[in-house]
């Protein structure tokens, strides 16, 4: 038994782990490489396994959630050849098929764009660029995920049994228990997928888990620590009221249309509800977004005692605040001729594609105008560079000048900070044979593995580099 490294190692994006047991092999997570100027070459060479074998010899995916840097490279992995079940929660089955067919229409229509300007730019038709993937071939793919239960046991394969637990950080994600081998030779791999920090609106906490053999977690914020939910909503008051009453400009929010969004608008109907917040003109600039909140109130099983009063609340006050879902292009458009007293939120939450871009070119140059920042951003994205302090970005080719203000609002992330994964770590009864400490830049990694080491006195904790594998049974790393 051995698992590969093939992504989320020394970085966020990109999570992907292959496991091989004899003869078979399978995937958990199949992820976009995200932000920098090489994801677009690295998400072309992900696949390429080497040692002698394909994509069409990986047996199945155990997927974490639906996220694009878990799942975004499953219609190429399917493209190339890949034929066997996609295995996830029944919410993350119904989140991408909203999240898959979104990214593959963003790469279509990149490549056109990217087409156009280098034909505008020379008169000779010369190579074109294509898709990573279809939208034909992200429809093709939805048709081999199987929806399966928490905390219910599946066989994938024979000798293989797997659990999901939930993650508590968008709806469905999960974490994975994979139990290789029967009797003393059985070997239980736990895979943490991204964990929620406890005790936020809308979604459960994290299932505990209390044995591994082999541990695979997370470390996004491994180095810091979110502030109190508390504060962070003052936080988020004063921003609103500041910008929109106070300088009379707009609110351009970059958000993940899945579980970020939702999270924002209970968040929002919350703080009206306290009288916190009066009047809000609340736009969701992103079709996904509609699609994922359907799935959301699809799913009110998955959701906390919180959210199910909210909502209660919402269907006598629907006005309170005002959300408008936008559709159509020229309504996004519209949008823009804004001068104030709106609310954006819009995808993609690290600004890298989507209809936010449009509304940062339009408000970041407005003094008046804030930009708030609610979740995580990976090194070489737009939105790495203004939480850095960014003067100048580049949009669309043109060269816009920050004048709005860059609010960073860390404590409504969805991910679990430093506090919140120890403590998940703690619910183990003993130290796995060996931890690999992965979804996470470098140097976070490691500072949180030290952590784990120097705090729970874990001894077999290692931060492996992309392309790294480890013998199951052993700790050598290869």
């Amino acid at each position: 038994m051995r698992i590969r490294f093939l992504g989320a190692a020394g970085e966020v994006t990109g999570s992907c782990f292959l496991v091989e047991y004899g003869e078979l092999r399978f995937l958990v997570d199949c992820g976009l490489f995200q932000g920098g100027r090489n994801a677009d070459l690295k998400n072309l060479r992900a696949l390429d396994f080497g040692e002698g074998f394909g994509v069409k010899q990986i047996a199945f995916v155990l997927l974490t959630h639906a996220h694009l840097d878990h799942c975004g490279l499953l219609p190429r992995l399917a493209a190339l050849g890949f034929k066997g079940p996609i295995h996830a929660t029944h919410a993350t089955v119904d989140l991408a098929k909203v999240i898959l067919i979104d990214s593959a229409h963003i790469q279509e229509k990149e490549a056109e764009w990217l087409n156009r300007h280098r034909h505008a730019r020379h008169a000779r038709r010369g190579y074109d660029e294509a898709p990573l993937y279809t939208v034909a071939q992200a429809q093709a793919t939805l048709r081999q995920f199987r929806g399966v239960g928490y905390d219910q046991a599946f066989e994938p394969a024979p000798g293989v049994r797997v659990v999901m637990r939930d993650a508590g950080h968008i709806l469905g994600s999960a974490i994975v228990e994979v139990e290789l081998g029967e009797g003393a030779a059985m070997r239980r791999l736990v895979f943490s997928g991204d964990l929620g920090q406890p005790g936020r609106p809308v979604l459960r906490d994290a299932t505990p888990v209390a044995h591994a053999d082999l541990l695979v977690v997370e470390s996004t914020y491994g180095n810091r620590l979110h502030r109190p939910l508390d504060a962070t909503l003052d936080e988020l008051v004063v921003a609103l009221e500041r910008t929109l009453k106070g300088a009379r400009g707009n609110v351009v929010i970059p958000s993940f249309a899945v579980g970020r969004t939702q999270e924002l608008l209970f968040v929002l109907t919350r703080l009206t509800r306290e009288g916190r917040l009066h009047g809000l003109n609340v736009h969701v600039d992103s079709p996904m977004a509609l699609a994922a909140t359907e799935v959301t109130l699809r799913h009110p099983e998955l959701l906390d005692g919180e959210a199910h009063e909210l909502m209660a609340w919402q269907k006598g006050h629907p006005k309170d605040p005002r959300i408008h879902f936008v559709q159509d292009v020229e309504e996004s458009m519209a949008l823009n001729t804004v001068r104030g007293g709106a609310i954006v939120i819009s995808a993609s939450g690290m600004c890298e594609a989507g209809r936010i871009k449009y509304h940062l070119l339009h408000n970041l140059p407005r003094p008046e105008c804030a930009i708030v920042i609610v979740g995580f951003q990976a090194a070489g994205t737009l939105g790495r560079r203004l939480v850095d302090g960014a003067r100048r970005v580049t949009l669309f080719g043109k060269s816009v000048q920050v004048r709005a203000t860059i609010h960073t609002i860390g404590g409504l992330s969805a991910h679990a900070d430093q506090a919140a994964l120890l403590g998940w770590l703690r619910g183990f009864r003993h130290p796995p044979r060996q931890t690999f400490v992965v979804h996470g830049e470098l140097e976070t990694a490691q500072y949180f593995a030290g952590k784990i080491r120097d705090d729970l006195g874990w001894t077999r904790v290692d931060v492996p580099a992309q392309g790294d594998q480890a013998n199951i049974e052993t700790r050598n790393m290869e």
